[in-house]
């Protein structure tokens, strides 16, 4: 095996929460800033709030009204529209009774 290929391990790194909470793990880097943590996140919270990392949220929304007043279609509801134009293939009965 190679020496000396492996990063520097810290057994006592400290992680500093945007809350001010902070906890001490094992890592490769000594300090660690982290925006949300166990303490403030909502699921172990239980509050009704949104993470929003850097306007995701306002963007994600955004593109949700363009796409509803653009008048985009997805594909899912062209695919039934197309098979809603479409009509059905006669049957063998339908077939044979329009012969005669």
């Amino acid at each position: 095996m190679k020496t000396a290929i492996h990063p520097k391990w810290y057994p006592e790194a400290v992680v500093s929460c945007a809350c001010g909470n902070t906890f001490t793990v094992g890592a490769t880097k000594d300090k660690i800033q982290v925006e949300i943590c166990g303490h403030c996140h909502p699921f172990f919270t239980g509050e009704m709030r949104f993470v929003d990392t850097m306007g995701r949220v306002e963007k994600f929304q955004a593109k949700q009204t363009k796409a509803a007043t653009s008048g985009y279609v997805s594909k899912k509801k062209k695919k039934q529209q197309k098979a809603g134009d479409q009509k059905t293939p006669k049957s063998l009965k339908e077939m044979l009774m329009g012969a005669q």
